[in-house]
């Protein structure tokens, strides 16, 4: 049941201040619920319109043949797709009203693959074997949680890693490919625990524990004894991601940060415990990785400043080999082909939305294998960022990327994007909606990545964690410092955004900074610390309190108590926008609806949307379409006439 507080019973409950408030308007329309929103007007929908058909193309794995899995949208939702050859039809293979966006390809079988999908935006992943002539066969438990499947090199054995509700603890999962009655538990784990590759015999396998985004650790199980020992054992943190076996067996390649800032590719010998840097990307992360099959070629991508860069490398000789000339963008995908012979690249570009290309290593030759339509925008008028550095109350640097409006007349209104995690980056990807805000709404658009951000070292990463977090909204003040330097910027027309954890950003700046704010989007953000982490699912409970610190304990109870927006209500008068899912298990949609009620009740103006068939974050287009007609009608009003 809905605990939606609306009208009357909202100034019977909450005593007088409520009862000078309007009546508030309630709308249900399909799986959409609002308060305050109003009515689209036609035209603004026809706005919308073609930045909201804009699609991209992901690619999901080569399949045997050597042809690919890549997930795009025809319809409501992104679907896999069969891809022959390189600008060939998408055909389309799956047909679900829920998004289906991961895929894993069966090696030596042509076609065949395993997929997962959820329900309403639950996270409770179910896997299903599939094939590219249709049908399929769920090989997972109803009532888990599925995720991370891997096959054996000769796609005989199925490993992935499973979580029941309520538990924190995941087990990693084994079956032989197509018997679902010979799935057993192959590691009974501790925490966060998902399978990573196998070795290429077959009996071997590298699966990880993931502690924070600051610490992990790495083992090789084997998997007829179902003994496992830990690769590195180390006293410090370290953090791990990628990983792959060479062919024979005796060592292991993943990316580690141990002794450096960021990120390096490092070979593991797992007799001798000798360990070597394979790779180095200064002073960026690598921050993805592939080896071919016969562990000659290597390939990764350096993120450079948010910029992605792909090396091609052979492992043994460490000579590099003919380098693709991509264009500037960020990398979503990185794998060679079965054969050796091509290495598929997801790029997304600011200007254009994401597509796929392959190297080919011979010829030294790039091809585009999707073209993804861009809903009749055109990528000339679309915005290139710039990437600027402001400083904080630290004298610290913090690194942002802005769209600005072209050719303004005008100072021009200003929307700071901020991104969840914490341990997330903004990077140039293409954003429509960041796109319709500088072109069709006038706005700049501000995006930074703010201290406790990814993609600037381990220190960085660190800054905002248990009792700094407030140092990061601080981060968020500096902006607005910043803001007010640039004669091409209005620094009384600015609204905060964001989504999670850059919800709790918004709230919290709106909290700390009112008074130079025009208003606030907050979409699925946490209004409560301690509701948040009593809340929220359990197999995520664990590491959320690695990263904010534990409710449990009385002195960072006492420090939510102090940040969490829920309990700063009082401070904040300008229009407020909150945005939740229903069926979200990271942050309860509970978070959002106890900040409308608390602002409410102080006289504050509250926009409210709640999707009973989605979770964390908006993925249907329906729904997609309806909020950012409802965001457009809220920035218009917070803006003021001709936004």
């Amino acid at each position: 049941m809905l605990r939606i507080l609306i009208g009357a019973a909202v100034a019977l409950a909450l005593g007088s201040p409520a009862l000078a408030q309007a009546p508030v308007v309630k709308r249900e329309v399909g799986a959409l619920v609002t308060e305050n929103v109003p009515e689209t007007p036609p035209a603004v929908r026809e706005q919308l319109r073609r930045y909201q058909n804009a699609r991209s193309a992901a690619f999901l794995d080569w399949l045997a043949d050597g042809s690919m899995l890549i997930a795009t949208r025809f319809g409501q939702t992104p679907q896999i797709h069969h891809v022959k050859a390189p600008g060939g039809d998408r055909t389309q293979l799956t047909f679900f009203d829920e998004p289906v966006m991961s895929a894993t390809a069966r090696p030596v079988v042509p076609g065949a693959f395993v997929f997962a999908r959820d329900s309403g935006g639950d996270e409770y992943y179910q896997g299903y074997a599939s094939a590219v002539e249709g049908g399929e066969a769920q090989v997972t438990e109803p009532k888990t949680r599925n995720t991370g499947f891997v096959y054996s090199p000769d796609g005989a054995q199925l490993a992935w890693s499973r979580v029941t509700p309520g538990k924190g603890d995941y087990d990693i999962m084994l079956m032989r490919t197509g018997e679902a009655e010979t799935r057993r538990v192959a590691l009974q784990g501790t925490g966060a625990v998902g399978p990573v590759t196998f070795s290429a015999d077959g009996r071997a396998m590298l699966y990880r524990r993931v502690i924070s985004a600051q610490s992990g650790k790495a083992f090789v199980l084997d998997l007829a004894t179902g003994q496992s020992r830990e690769i590195n054992r180390s006293k410090t943190l370290v953090a791990y991601s990628g990983g792959e076996f060479t062919p024979d067996g005796a060592r292991v390649l993943m990316l580690s940060n141990e002794g450096s800032e960021v990120a390096r590719l490092v070979e593991y010998d797992l007799a001798s415990g000798r360990k070597s840097v394979v790779a180095d990307g200064g002073a960026w992360d690598i921050e993805t990785f592939d080896l071919s099959d016969d562990g000659r070629l290597l390939a990764y991508s350096i993120n450079q400043d948010g910029r992605s860069k792909v090396v091609v490398a052979d492992r043994i000789t460490r000579r590099a080999l003919p380098q693709p000339d991509l264009p500037v963008g960020v990398l979503a995908d990185l794998k060679f082909s079965p054969d050796g012979a091509r290495l598929a690249i997801g790029l997304n570009a600011a200007t254009s939305p994401a597509d796929v290309w392959t190297w080919d290593l011979e010829d030294a030759k790039l091809t585009r294998w999707t073209h993804s339509e861009m809903g009749g925008l055109k990528s000339g008028d679309m915005v290139e960022p710039a990437l600027v550095r402001f400083p904080s109350f630290d004298q610290r640097q913090i690194p942002a990327w802005i769209y600005r409006v072209r050719a303004a007349k005008a100072p021009t209104p200003v929307i700071i994007d901020i991104h969840g995690g914490p341990e997330g980056q903004s990077r140039p990807g293409f954003s429509s909606t960041y796109q319709y805000w500088v072109n069709a709404l006038g706005a700049a658009v501000i995006s930074p990545n703010v201290r406790g951000s990814t993609g600037y070292g381990k220190t960085y990463l660190a800054l905002d964690n248990a009792m700094l977090r407030q140092d990061s909204v601080k981060d968020i003040g500096a902006l607005l410092d910043w803001i007010a330097t640039q004669p091409d910027l209005d620094k009384s027309r600015v609204v905060v955004s964001g989504g999670s954890y850059g919800g709790f950003m918004t709230l919290a700046a709106l909290a700390a900074y009112n008074d130079r704010l025009a208003g606030a989007i907050d979409t699925v953000g946490i209004s409560d610390f301690t509701t948040f982490l009593t809340n929220t699912e359990g197999y995520r409970r664990d590491l959320r309190r690695v990263e904010y610190g534990d409710e449990r304990d009385p002195k960072m109870k006492a420090e939510f108590d102090r940040i969490s927006p829920l309990n700063l209500t009082a401070r904040m008068t300008k229009p407020l926008f909150v945005i939740a899912g229903f069926n979200d298990p990271r942050v309860p949609w509970t978070e959002g609806e106890q900040m409308v009620a608390k602002v409410r009740a102080n006289g504050g103006d509250v926009w409210w949307m709640m999707a009973k068939d989605e979770g964390h974050g908006f993925r249907k287009k329906q729904n997609r379409d309806a909020l950012r007609e409802a965001e457009t009608l809220f920035l218009r009003k917070v803006f003021g006439a001709g936004s």
